[in-house]
């Protein structure tokens, strides 16, 4: 659009179009130099991209993208030109590439920062090259847009005046349960992303730590032809998912606990010894081996960040207090 107005012919003030001088403006605005500028991609739907996205990545002077096959993809949806050199920016390189991207920025370019889908940092590669600016003393900018967190979380009937984004849940069924421990006692609304090779097992795990009446959303394929919000408790979410098993990108949001839950499931800060002096008096209540017993003391008084006390710190607090 700039290269079209440069080679007309000149114009003296007095016979330019002023409507051309504010489209010139317009983009100066839309597009900062010296600037490394954020923005968000739609996350399904095309319309969804903003006007000054558009601008962005037709006049930016340097487009790092997340997958450049899908910036491509996304500009010929648009029917856009991608007017400035392309480089491949993702989690791998994110870190080497931050100083070379910035070197660009310093010296006066615009440069534009896109994922895949929604806002970079956001579970997507940028965080680096943020950071590395800020350092740097260089100038940073957003052009917000779609979010699947923000969008879910609307949507879900929850809570939304306090809430927490927790990312993707563990892929592990150990780690998964320890960190849904650490948030038994979280009161505010919690926004997590799954796939769906693991959200039964992620559903499971979600109603043995905040239990089956919870109430959550589950949404799928947001902003897309086969959007579904799935509401209800944790154990109607969980029969769904046996009874209709979801497909797609999925987003959790999880009502946070009542103020009784959350008294109730706050951590042990027992030490090792009154560990030691529970499972005594478990082991001789219960009539089973004081192993036995430690295993279920640990079980029942997990540490703040979820995980479980050590039991041979325990067992070896035992033999010092029967020595």
């Amino acid at each position: 659009m700039q290269e079209e107005l440069q080679s007309g012919p000149d114009t003296s003030p007095s016979t330019a179009d002023p409507s051309q001088d504010e489209e010139v403006e317009e983009i100066a605005a839309t597009v900062p130099r010296g600037t490394l500028v954020l923005a968000a991609t739609p996350i399904g739907n095309m319309f969804d991209a903003s006007q000054r996205l558009k601008s962005l990545i037709e006049h930016a002077d340097i487009v790092a993208a997340e997958d450049t096959r899908r910036l491509y993809d996304l500009a010929n949806r648009l029917h856009l030109h991608v007017g400035g050199s392309v480089i491949s920016y993702h989690d791998h390189n994110e870190r080497d590439k931050a100083d070379d991207i910035l070197d660009q920025v310093e010296s006066g370019a615009c440069v534009l920062v896109v994922s895949d889908a929604g806002m970079p940092t956001i579970n997507d590669p940028g965080l680096a090259v943020v950071r590395r600016a800020i350092e740097r003393g260089l100038a940073v900018t957003c052009a917000p847009g779609p979010s699947a967190v923000l969008d879910a979380l609307a949507i879900s009937g929850l809570p939304t005046d306090r809430f927490c984004y927790e990312g993707f849940l563990p892929r592990r069924h150990a780690e998964r349960v320890q960190h849904l421990r650490m948030l038994q006692s979280e009161q505010r609304t919690m926004v997590f992303y799954e796939t769906l090779h693991r959200i039964a097992d992620s559903i499971d795990d979600v109603m043995d730590a905040f239990g089956p009446q919870r109430r959550m959303a589950l949404c799928r394929e947001l902003t897309k032809h086969y959007e579904q919000i799935r509401r209800g408790t944790v154990q109607e979410i969980r029969q769904s998912i046996i009874d209709d098993p979801p497909r797609g990108e999925m987003v959790l949001v999880i009502e946070g606990a009542s103020e009784d839950e959350a008294i109730a499931a706050a951590p042990s800060s027992l030490s090792v010894e009154d560990l030691a002096v529970l499972a005594i008096d478990r082991a001789l209540e219960d009539g089973i081996r004081i192993k036995d017993a430690i295993a279920v003391i640990a079980q029942e008084h997990p540490l703040p960040d979820g995980s479980l006390p050590n039991r041979k710190q325990i067992y070896a607090a035992v033999l010092e207090l029967k020595s």
